[in-house]
């Protein structure tokens, strides 16, 4: 009998442990799949990593065309897809559209960077704006500022061109003789930056009869030709300048500073795409003053599609 109770206890503690044993697999099991479930959820969670880079462009034909230059340059050198994202705007809101990941890239003007993005006063030689931008930009936004590609477009005040000859108009100076009986149209950046409509009044001393007019760039020669207004805010290498028979006025006490034309990038980009640094570097120099006014005006004047026109331009140019 005594036997019989061994055997059975000997049996009990043995299922229990077997049992015990079971409960344990289970369990372990249980934690592993939980735990491969959370390191799924986590990598779930992560931003998947960037295959391609997107380009963008403030609100005017140049910005446009300089965009899908350096897209179709990048694309052709490296094979890293490009996301065309134009017309988007005036120049803070591209800078902050850059700063926040939705742009990797865009092509500024060293003036401008200088003045409206970094608020400090127009001054200095090309290569002392460039030098300040490309420093402050890289210790204050992460972001690295490229070779210049080769041309500056500066700020032009352009009168129409039966005006400049009946009235011996030739630089910012004469203007002040005519400017008390004429109306001055511009863009909404203009009005508002330090190398803009209020410093170059006074450097000037123009007095214009009314307050200006501001409108988008794209209608600011119609407006000119129209007669609505007498003078306006331009760009030195606008193509419609010469098509419409208008004159850019000299700027004779040098008031605008260099704006060279310079890709820049989100220093994070060039990061995971290290092959874009000697593709942007590669366009260092290869665009002048007057290559961009004909693609402007291919553009603008002729109504060429842009991407046909920077096509011809890079095989031309051995690109």
């Amino acid at each position: 009998m005594c036997k019989v109770a061994g055997k059975l206890r000997r049996y009990k503690h043995e299922r229990g442990q077997a049992l015990s044993d079971n409960s344990r697999r289970k369990t372990v099991a249980l934690l592993l799949v939980c735990l491969f479930g959370f390191l799924y959820f986590v990598s779930g969670c992560k931003k998947p990593t960037q295959s391609k880079i997107t380009i963008g462009s403030k609100f005017f034909t140049e910005q446009v065309v300089l965009a899908e230059l350096v897209a179709q340059h990048i694309e052709a050198k490296t094979g890293i897809p490009v996301v065309r994202k134009t017309n988007l705007g005036g120049t803070l809101l591209v800078h902050k559209a850059l700063l926040s990941g939705d742009l990797d890239l865009y092509v500024e003007y060293t003036g401008t960077a200088l003045t409206a993005v970094l608020n400090e006063k127009p001054q200095g030689t090309a290569a002392d704006v460039y030098s300040r931008v490309k420093k402050e930009y890289a210790e204050r936004f992460q972001l690295e500022v490229t070779e210049p590609l080769g041309f500056e477009n500066t700020f032009a005040m352009v009168i129409r061109g039966d005006d400049a000859q009946k009235l011996h108009l030739r630089t910012l100076s004469d203007l002040a003789s005519v400017a008390l009986h004429w109306r001055v149209g511009v863009g909404y950046e203009f009005l508002e930056r330090p190398d803009g409509f209020p410093g170059l009044s006074k450097r000037y001393q123009l007095q214009f009869a009314d307050a200006p007019k501001v409108m988008d760039l794209g209608l600011i020669y119609r407006a000119l030709v129209g007669h609505q207004v007498d003078v306006v805010a331009g760009n030195s290498t606008d193509g419609l300048i010469d098509a419409l028979g208008l004159m850019a006025l000299e700027d004779d006490q040098h008031y605008f500073p260099p704006y060279d034309a310079v890709p820049i990038v989100r220093e994070s980009t060039l990061g995971r795409f290290p092959q874009l640094r000697a593709a942007l570097a590669d366009l260092g120099g290869k665009v002048s003053a007057s290559d961009i006014r004909k693609i402007n005006y291919a553009v603008d004047a002729q109504h060429q599609d842009a991407a046909a026109v920077v096509r011809a331009f890079r095989a031309e140019k051995g690109l």
